[in-house]
């Protein structure tokens, strides 16, 4: 993802996800840190056949922890597996960042997601009562151990 993605982001964010759509100056800050040799994130973008962006997704690492800030997918592409590729593409990442366990949060309701992420290995550690504002809805914890483990795993059996 680069700067001129975000408009483009944006719309989708807003679209998927429209009681805690992030920001503009969000992606910024975040696209900030995800170029040069002290990179801390990596920010992608799925494009469709018209180049339109259908999909984004993006990780911080901080140390040896990784966390999965957002996965998102166009709802008439969900179901599809690009929401596995780009998780896939963020496990690379964790790994490059040499990553030894990444962490994320999923809407309790947000059944299809908790599901992809089970299928990579992450598991349910913990709760975030109220965490997605301004709905209140909890947020399910998940990790995942050796990432680059899991990326090699589901593309073995994927």
């Amino acid at each position: 993802m680069r700067w001129w993605d975000i408009d483009p982001v944006l719309e989708l964010e807003k679209a998927l996800f429209p009681e805690d759509a992030w920001s503009r100056g969000m992606f910024w800050s975040e696209l900030a840190h995800s170029r040069g040799p002290e990179a801390t994130r990596r920010y992608i973008v799925a494009t469709g056949g018209d180049r339109k962006i259908v999909g984004y997704a993006g990780l911080a690492a901080q140390g040896d922890l990784g966390d999965i800030q957002t996965i998102a997918v166009a709802r008439d592409l969900q179901g599809t597996g690009l929401g596995a590729r780009l998780l896939t593409e963020l496990l690379r990442a964790a790994t490059a960042f040499e990553c030894a366990e990444v962490m994320l949060e999923c809407r309790v309701d947000n059944i299809r997601a908790q599901k992809l992420y089970e299928r990579f290995g992450f598991a349910p550690i913990g709760f975030r009562r109220g965490y997605y504002q301004p709905g209140n809805v909890d947020a399910l914890v998940m990790s995942l151990t050796d990432p680059s483990n899991s990326v090699q795993e589901t593309e073995i059996n994927g």
